[in-house]
């Protein structure tokens, strides 16, 4: 990964979008259907794009949003939607074209008061508890959100009554329903003027009816009376009005340290490659909190729309992988209400330390394609008791062992650093040492190699008898993997597996580049030797494939 000079400093004036141009390219620009690059494509989190490059503009949203409420007509869904959008400068925007679209097709639409900022998690809550209990007048939701992206960037995901990121199947209807109303010129789209849509759509206090239940899935009393004091940076993101709450409600001692909400997000500093980045998992992105870990005994971040969570204690940031490990080692150690028979959700390109500790807990192990959408039926069922991402994205059950969200919350995890503290009185990095002195120390790496097109699509349609080799970094194999082995789901891509260590590549969804994921339970050394074997199973299988 080649690191920018300036990598971990304040953004300047050169660094920030031109918001009133990103803006009038929104209503200015139409997308050219020919393109590929300027139609809708819903990868794992959604459509995301840019309206100054023609991938994410008025129109975009007009389509999608029209193809969501003929998609609900189409299966019977004819209860509330929850709309709900993060604070990039498009995302008002998009908020704006959406609810035009949706009340002009019938829809009862749900937004927060005063058209305020929503989390991707509280929108999942919501749906849950409407829906619970229910077979008629299911709900659904809408988030306007690119996630961490740079400010530059828009992004639109649909969340279906299961309260999860929507399956394949149904964002590929809404995807090309979307494209072909595109390339229609946006005729069959309804739509009435926004003063109407917005006087027509129901005002709620999405705040209160999330942070009254946070009680129910961690421990705040163990927090309060130990005294946990917690910094907290929203990152300019939508939960800012959401911690003042949480503190009032629970006399929890909380210190918000940038409560600014700006859509250059000014605040930043840059990322490894010199890009303005909302990415609480990055080191460089939090530099301004990390300046301050001396002053809390935990301290949290999270992206836009807190479905990421990055977690400070006095030995800096945590490395997601590593917390993921704590977070199941504990909970399942501390939650006594929770089923003997809950399994652990993991997806194939997080550490193998997670695989570790559900075999010395005697749980079982689910491991799936990345996408938490894989997790979102598991959770519902009560099979799983906590899911995770590599990239930082995470949920987990209520203390009773009920589901609380089936999308990633960047909020519980970040209480949970703090229970964890109160309750043990070890902080995330302390716990993660006592478990790697008993279960072995990982080293782990993920990084990009350039890819055609042509390349991509070999790499995601590997079959396992594509592969011939029969050793990795000088080790056996025990597994070639194109297909999850906790859901039977094709990876699109590939993983190869020893016993002391293992290397995923997949495909980029948005950029010419495929992803390298590698991990060693031995040293360094061996980590170069895992990935540098990759890279050439990799090109050799592009050169059999001529491309």
């Amino acid at each position: 990964m080649t690191m920018h000079p300036r990598a971990g400093t304040p953004a300047d004036a050169a660094d920030l979008v031109n918001i009133p141009r990103l803006m009038s390219a929104y209503f200015q620009l139409r997308p050219d259907p020919a393109r590929t690059e300027q139609q809708v494509v819903f990868g794992t989190s959604g459509h995301r794009g840019c309206a100054l490059d023609g991938s994410f503009n008025e129109l975009h949203i007009r389509a999608i949003c029209q193809a969501v409420a003929e998609y609900r007509t189409g299966r019977g869904l004819d209860g509330p939607l929850f709309l709900a959008m993060d604070t990039h400068a498009l995302s008002e925007a998009a908020w704006g074209t959406a609810l035009e679209v949706l009340v002009a097709n019938g829809l009862e639409v749900r937004v927060q008061q005063g058209r305020g900022y929503t989390p991707t998690p509280v929108v999942s809550h919501a749906i849950l508890n409407h829906n619970r209990g229910r077979t008629q007048a299911l709900a659904d939701g809408i988030v306007i959100t690119p996630s961490h992206n740079p400010p530059r960037d828009g992004g639109i995901k649909y969340n279906g009554p299961d309260g999860g990121p929507a399956a394949a199947d149904a964002t590929r209807w809404i995807q090309d329903r979307a494209n072909a109303l595109i390339a229609a010129g946006g005729a069959g789209i309804a739509s009435v003027p926004f003063a109407e849509a917005l006087g027509r759509a129901v005002q709620l206090d999405y705040v209160e009816a999330y942070v009254a239940e946070l009680g129910e899935v961690v421990d705040m009393a163990a927090i309060r009376e130990a005294g946990i004091r917690i910094g907290i940076d929203p990152l300019g993101g939508a939960g800012l009005a959401y911690w003042p709450r949480i503190a009032e409600r629970y006399g929890l001692d909380i210190t918000v340290v940038n409560p600014r909400q700006d859509p250059t997000f000014s605040f930043m500093t840059l990322d490894h490659d010199g890009q303005i980045r909302m990415d609480c998992s990055s080191p460089y992105c939090m530099a301004n909190l990390l300046a301050l870990k001396e002053e809390f005994d935990i301290a949290c971040g999270n992206d836009p729309d807190y479905d990421r969570h990055g977690i400070v204690d006095r030995d800096g940031l945590m490395d997601p992988n590593h917390y993921l490990a704590v977070c199941i080692h504990y909970l399942f150690t501390h939650r006594p209400r929770w089923p003997a028979t809950l399994a652990v959700g993991k997806t194939l390109v997080s550490s193998s330390l997670i695989d570790r500790v559900a075999t010395h807990l005697g749980r079982s192990l689910m491991e799936v394609p990345v996408g938490f959408k894989w997790y979102v039926q598991s959770l519902v069922d009560g099979r799983l008791g906590f899911v995770g991402e590599e990239s930082a994205g995470a949920s987990f059950l209520r203390l009773d062992g009920e589901v609380w969200s089936t999308d990633k919350d960047g909020f519980i995890p970040s209480l949970l650093a703090a229970e964890i503290l109160a309750v043990t009185g070890q902080t995330p990095h302390q716990y993660y040492e006592r478990l790697v002195a008993e279960l072995g120390r990982p080293v782990y790496r993920r990084l990009d190699a350039p890819a055609s097109l042509a390349q991509k699509q070999v790499l995601a349609g590997l079959k396992r008898d594509d592969v011939e080799v029969e050793t990795l970094a000088g080790d056996p194999i025990v597994a070639i993997l194109t297909r999850a082995p906790g859901n039977g789901a094709e990876i699109g891509g590939l993983k190869v597996v020893t016993e002391q260590g293992w290397f995923a590549a997949r495909p980029s969804g948005t950029e010419q580049v495929y992803k390298i994921y590698a991990e060693s339970f031995r040293d360094q050394a061996h980590l170069e030797r895992l990935i540098a074997e990759a890279r050439q199973l990799v090109s050799d299988t592009f050169a059999r494939a001529g491309v």
